[in-house]
């Protein structure tokens, strides 16, 4: 590695640490396309990038690849001249990839340093008089996920060939195998028949190597007689469409195999001629290995933007579930409001309490006169009266506590119910089926809430008592009795306002406005229900923000994964140093 790759090198490594952490698990419509994206992108900078940025003059790795029944093994065995990797009838033939290489070049593919996720095996020659259909080992030994190494004189130094699976096994893992060691190459032999050159899969991948810019060569091969004229020319012409127009094609006849199975020497020296003087010209290995390298990663640069813009997808979803259910709790909290102010909770059994203890005429006309007497005549009238204040505090508790949980449990319900609608919604609904409802702690969170309300109310009104009049008066009243006053005010108004604003039926409210009028003053009590209100609103938003912060939590681990913007950044920052390296302007 020179010194001017380094900054590349730099930049290679935080993208492949991001790309090994995409983000993509959540079940959106192509995730899982782009999440084998991602992994095929680690292993070819794996397999490829990081070595070949390392060293541009390390041996061009040359990969044999085509579709099923396509020859390529018998044109590897030919380029050779001796049977090294097995043909027949049986498919897939090819099931454990073999690299062939020059004795001296040993070094550099014993190691991990390309492959690293393939084991090396290191294979033996056949013994001479091997037919072809014997040759290597066994398919029973043959294991997919190993690389047999085979050396051999008639390879050229500084050029490895691989011969590689089908690219349309009919078994997964040798279509897997293939498109990673064609991934690794830094030149494509490709070989296709007469009869299967314009398939679609064989293209598929030739196209990829246009957008690599990766140096091609096509073998066409079993030719039938007298059918080169028209098929070499519209072979040529959808080259030429894919911006493979320079890749060389060379023709193989149709024609018998000598007794070892093996094509005679003519019908492969085109091609081993090509390939042994891109071997022996270090200024072209150079060229070839810059191009290929150049082309993967702006290549890899591309997938990239694909794959940013697939984990903005999945945080965009993230941020709508969370919307969704921040809509539905906010509605909860909107809801346990609006039955704060319209009287509805002072209806039924709490009205009915609180007038028990008011009376009507009676209590409104004593609180009338009430300060204009003795402190004891009114302390004597107060502690003489029935008091079922606690029973009227008591139902206002009961039922706000019912508003509150009711509203939670809806809440609860149409956020599940939003959950439901999509597949990625239903798959954190299978791992979290406890946001069905509302949570278990939730009913004696309410009711703590209510309660700490109450005393914060009581409170209040302690630090409203400023000077001793007014503390006298609060105490001959007594604390419970100014705190559920307040209380129905607060749950009759509308934003705190009173007077002609009230609206509960009967003049009960009034009664106990009337009563903290009297304590405090008229804009005392309007400050005190304004006040009250707003304590109340933020307990609410609290309570039911903890409810909906079960959703943030089980979406968190969704959450982890790499940052789009910090993808394109990684990327771009590699594309420029590769650049600035080979000398190029960014």
């Amino acid at each position: 590695m020179t010194d001017t790759r380094a900054p590349a090198i730099v930049s290679l490594e935080r993208l492949r640490a991001s790309l090994a952490d995409p983000g993509l698990d959540i079940p959106l419509d192509g995730a899982a396309e782009h999440r084998e994206a991602a992994a095929a992108a680690v292993r070819q900078i794996d397999d490829y990038i990081r070595p070949r940025l390392a060293d541009l003059d390390a041996p061009l790795l040359a990969v044999v690849g085509g579709s099923t029944g396509s020859g390529k093994s018998t044109i590897v065995n030919a380029l050779v001249g001796t049977p090294l990797t097995r043909v027949g009838v049986i498919r897939p033939t090819t099931r454990q990839p073999i690299l062939v290489h020059a004795p001296a070049d040993a070094g550099w593919f014993t190691s991990d340093r390309i492959l690293p996720g393939l084991a090396r095996v290191r294979g033996t020659l056949s013994s001479p008089g091997t037919p072809a259909s014997a040759a290597g080992d066994s398919p029973a030994a043959s294991r997919i996920h190993e690389l047999m190494l085979l050396a051999h004189d008639a390879v050229p130094t500084s050029l490895a060939i691989i011969d590689a699976p089908d690219i349309d096994s009919v078994a997964e893992d040798n279509r897997a195998l293939a498109a990673q060691l064609l991934a690794a190459a830094d030149l494509w032999v490709f070989v296709t028949t007469a009869n299967r050159y314009a398939d679609a899969v064989p293209w598929k991948l030739l196209d990829g190597a246009a957008a690599r810019s990766i140096t091609v060569a096509v073998i066409l091969n079993r030719v039938p007689p007298g059918a080169v004229d028209d098929v070499l020319p519209d072979l040529t012409a959808m080259l030429a469409k894919r911006h493979l127009a320079d890749a060389p094609v060379f023709v193989i006849e149709e024609q018998p195999l000598d007794d070892l199975g093996m094509l005679p020497a003519e019908a492969v020296a085109a091609t081993k001629k090509w390939l042994t003087d891109i071997a022996g010209d270090r200024a072209e290995r150079t060229r070839i290995a810059a191009r290929t390298l150049g082309g993967a990663i702006e290549d890899l640069d591309r997938r990239v933007s694909d794959i940013a813009e697939a984990r903005q997808a999945q945080l965009d979803w993230i941020v709508g579930v969370e919307a969704m259910a921040a809509t539905e709790y906010q509605k909860a909290v909107d809801a346990v409001d609006e039955a704060t102010r319209d009287g509805a909770l002072l209806r039924g059994e709490v009205l009915a309490r609180w007038q028990d203890f008011v009376g009507t005429t009676d209590f409104f006309r004593k609180v009338e006169s009430w300060f204009s007497r003795t402190r004891d005549s009114v302390t004597a009238w107060v502690m003489g009266k029935p008091s079922p204040v606690v029973d009227v505090e008591t139902q206002i508790e009961s039922g706000l506590h019912a508003v509150i949980v009711d509203e939670g449990g809806r809440a609860a319900a149409a956020t599940w119910a939003g959950l439901q609608r999509t597949v990625a919604g239903r798959a954190v609904a299978e791992r979290h089926p406890e946001l069905a409802g509302e949570s278990t702690n939730f009913t004696d969170d309410a009711a703590a809430m209510i309660r700490e309300w109450q005393g914060a109310l009581l409170q209040l009104v302690r630090d409203n008592a400023g000077n001793k009049r007014i503390k006298a008066r609060v105490l001959s009243a007594g604390l419970n009795v100014m705190t559920v006053a307040l209380m129905i005010v607060v749950f009759a108004s509308t934003g705190g306002l009173t007077g002609g604003e009230l609206l509960i039926a009967g003049g009960s409210a009034v009664l106990g406005q009337k009563l903290l009028e009297t304590v405090f003053g008229e804009d005392a009590v309007r400050r005190l229900a304004a006040e009250a209100r707003r304590d109340l609103q933020e307990r609410l938003q609290k309570l039911f923000d903890t409810e909906r912060a079960r959703m943030t939590t089980a979406l968190e681990t969704l959450r982890f994964g790499s940052a789009p913007d910090a993808l394109r950044r990684e990327s771009r920052a590699l594309l420029d140093d590769v650049r600035a390296a080979a000398g190029s302007p960014s």
